[in-house]
């Protein structure tokens, strides 16, 4: 059920873990991994003693002790042979030190029925090679040298076949375990924070319009600058940021003229607003309380005149059972 829950809302889930393997020289190497339940991290590695460090109580889903025993082996063993074989054949693939190699390997489940494993690998950043059905695949970036390593990989029947095992058998057995052990924050409902704010941009006489939106847990949501019913197609939505608690954090912008800010809304969906299923509640954003937030010197008079901006907000009750809205809205700018 909690599968489904989480495919409604955010349309697939995915467990991937990310290696970052930095070699400054030939005789020295570092390895540093982590593992992620989408972008909620619940692993991570500790490389001295080549152990996996559980950051959640639920971090080892249905998986017994013995089977993550079996697993950090495999890692150890892993990073020792990368070590290895990269040290060993950097000049022949003119891998020039230092230098930096990424990966991120995992499943992606759109039903539980229907898995897709991965592995990925960059180069300094750029992408590499991948590991496509049964079969390693050199990326276009990657050039004769991702050919060449790839023809190499594909010798090792053995090596190809521990990937295809790990990455679409044991990675969607043990996420669907994650999702049953984490069930109770994996399904929390955090409320959302809302305020705006606006400044004057290069360009005189106009505004940025700045929605924030703090404090909401899951991540979906869905955020627009509006005017009556109309979404404002100039709205621009910046990356979702976590916060420090687990939450996220938005800002969403829009550029308009001084004289058009009147009458505009932000308007925010999401599940911790109420609603059933799929059904999510709408936050209706306006400002109402008078502040003076703008000071803008217009064109055209003699004497600088004062374009102040007035905003409040209001949130007194009743409202729709089905809405629940917060109201913040401009009232009309007024020329000094």
């Amino acid at each position: 059920l909690l599968f489904f829950f989480l495919v409604l809302v955010q349309e697939r889930i995915s467990f991937h873990l990310i290696q970052i393997s930095s070699f400054a020289n030939q005789s020295w190497a570092k390895h540093q991994g982590s593992g992620w339940l989408d972008e909620l991290q619940i692993h991570g590695w500790e490389s001295e003693s080549g152990t996996i460090i559980f950051l959640h109580t639920w971090s080892k889903g249905n998986f017994s002790n013995k089977e993550f025993a079996f697993l950090e082996l495999l890692f150890r063993e892993y990073f020792i042979g990368l070590t290895q074989q990269i040290q060993t054949h950097a000049s022949q693939y003119h891998f020039e030190y230092p230098f930096e190699i990424q990966a991120n390997a995992g499943c992606e489940l759109h039903s539980p029925e229907s898995p897709e494993g991965f592995f990925q690998a960059a180069f300094e950043g750029s992408d590499f090679l991948s590991f496509q059905n049964i079969s390693w695949v050199p990326a276009p970036e990657g050039g004769s040298r991702a050919q060449k390593i790839c023809d190499l990989l594909n010798r090792y029947e053995g090596i190809k076949e521990i990937v295809y095992n790990l990455t679409r058998n044991t990675c969607p057995r043990f996420l669907l375990g994650l999702l049953d052990a984490g069930k109770r924050e994996l399904q929390r409902k955090v409320r959302l924070e809302a305020w705006l704010s606006s400044r004057p941009t290069v360009e005189l006489g106009r505004l940025l319009l700045v929605c924030h939106v703090s404090g909401f847990y899951p991540k979906p949501i869905w955020v627009m600058w509006i005017r009556g019913e109309q979404e404002q197609v100039g709205t621009k939505q910046d990356d979702i940021l976590p916060n420090a608690d687990g939450t996220w954090y938005l800002q969403v912008l829009l550029d308009v003229a001084a004289e058009e800010a009147s009458g505009l809304s932000c308007r925010v969906r999401h599940s911790s607003l109420g609603g059933h299923h799929t059904s999510v509640n709408l936050v209706l954003l306006a400002v109402i309380v008078p502040v003076i937030l703008l000071i803008i010197p217009v064109l055209g008079r003699k004497k600088s005149t004062l374009l102040w901006l007035s905003f409040s907000l209001w949130t007194t009750p009743p409202y729709p059972q089905s809405l629940s809205p917060v109201y913040l809205w401009f009232l009309p700018f007024v020329l000094l």
